[in-house]
């Protein structure tokens, strides 16, 4: 089969490397990719948010499955647009995407489903927040309602700041916060069944420690030796069969990744928040230690066919994903600094270089183009070979004003990052 990756992130570059070494597929496409994704994928110009322009150049391309990577196209309906030109994607309808596009949707149906959760009020006024904030308690936890990349989200023990964030998104979801170490469970989801992979641990705030402003991820591990070794199907059978099934009621089937954000409580797994795509850089070494087809089990998710393929298989070992982020991140990103040392990093045993933020010159030099620049993943025989491995390789890469963290997989992440903080 042939198969579009539709974006440009570390995500889809993830995603396109998993793909092109399943057996079953003969071609991977981007649109648009990036200057990494080029080494196993053709590029096509293609703007994502497109939905005409999507469905078209699967059409040209004769792609048997395209998978949307990131949320805002889902948000947007390009799925929609796929599936009523009868091509097969993995991926959401714009319904069903709801469960990330608006954050006060997603907990109206998780009450519904008897999910275990935070408990929360969605508010539109300053009224409304400050009694959501004193009914709720200290640490505050303020969410956007809507698509935020991951930054939307506030927790802090300062009530004005709480307000003050409150005040700048206009509809919030304020939770209560829940204490305990996070989790990402991405489960591949086909409507009605359900195949969870292997559970991730991510790293939120910009600096060591915990400390410092969130972003959409600075660095994630798996597996989590500390972990309950049968979270996953637990999860799977307390949080997302109810859901499909809650979702499937309201007439909006889940076909796709439903993400699935944990905070491990004393009272139990609890649900922070749910996705409606693939983490990024949570599912990175969760893809590297994938040993089953990943075009198979996702052509069979988008075809409704998911119980009629085996359950995904995870080698031994582990993995380890380190992010080089751009001066200014999160705040805001430096472009056009040149990056040097990738060549060098890519070329170690057990290494791949994943892009993200990365443009070329006219004269072919690598660049940086966004908040997020790379991410160094390694594999190795446990978690700390494999950050030995990502740090060696992390240390070859240089560019102006690079950012990373230091402490990526070097402990399980507790509640000093806050498991609340996601979002």
């Amino acid at each position: 089969m042939s198969v579009l990756v539709v974006g440009s992130g570390g995500r889809e570059h993830a995603l396109a490397l998993a793909l092109a070494r399943d057996p079953a597929v003969a071609a991977v496409h981007a649109a648009p990719g990036n200057p990494g994704m080029a080494a196993v994928a053709t590029l096509h110009e293609v703007d994502p948010m497109s939905a005409a322009a999507v469905t078209d150049l699967a059409r040209r391309t004769g792609v048997d499955l395209v998978v949307v990577g990131p949320e805002a196209p889902l948000v947007a309906g390009v799925a929609d647009a796929l599936a009523d030109a009868g091509i097969a994607c993995f991926g959401p309808s714009a319904a069903a995407a709801r469960l990330e596009g608006s954050k006060a949707f997603s907990k109206e149906v998780m009450a519904a489903a008897g999910v275990p959760t935070a408990r929360a009020r969605t508010c539109t006024t300053p009224e409304e927040v400050a009694a959501a904030l004193d009914e709720l308690g200290s640490p505050y936890v303020v969410k956007h309602d809507a698509l935020a990349a991951g930054k939307g989200v506030v927790v802090t023990r300062d009530r004005d700041e709480a307000l003050a964030h409150a005040a700048a998104c206009g509809r919030v979801v304020v939770e209560e916060f829940l204490d305990g170490p996070e989790v990402s469970l991405f489960a591949v989801c086909d409507g009605t069944t359900a195949r969870a992979l292997q559970p991730a641990q991510d790293f939120k705030r910009i600096h060591d420690g915990g400390r410092g402003p969130n972003t959409g991820g600075m660095g994630s591990y798996t597996p989590l030796g500390w972990a309950q070794p049968d979270l996953a199907e637990r999860v799977v059978e307390a949080v997302v069969e109810p859901t499909l099934r809650e979702m499937a009621r309201r007439g909006a089937p889940f076909v796709g990744c439903l993400y699935v954000g944990l905070a491990l409580t004393a009272d139990g797994p609890r649900v922070i928040e749910y996705n409606c795509r693939f983490g990024d850089p949570d599912v990175q070494p969760v893809l590297a230690l994938l040993d089953s087809p990943l075009g198979v089990l996702l052509h069979a998710a988008a075809r409704g066919r998911l119980a009629d393929v085996s359950p995904p298989r995870f080698g031994a070992g582990a993995a380890v994903s380190v992010v080089l982020a751009s001066a200014g991140y999160p705040a805001s990103s430096s472009k056009g600094d040149v990056i040097t040392g990738v060549a060098d990093a890519d070329a170690l045993p057990g290494v791949d270089v994943i892009h993200a933020g990365t443009a070329l010159t006219e004269d072919g030099r690598l660049v940086t183009a966004g908040g997020r620049v790379l991410a160094v993943r390694a594999v190795g025989t446990d978690v700390a070979d494999a950050r030995a491995r990502a740090y060696a390789a992390a240390d070859l890469i240089s560019f102006p004003g690079l950012q990373r963290r230091s402490d990526i997989a070097a402990e399980p992440l507790g509640v000093v990052e806050g498991a609340a903080v996601r979002g």
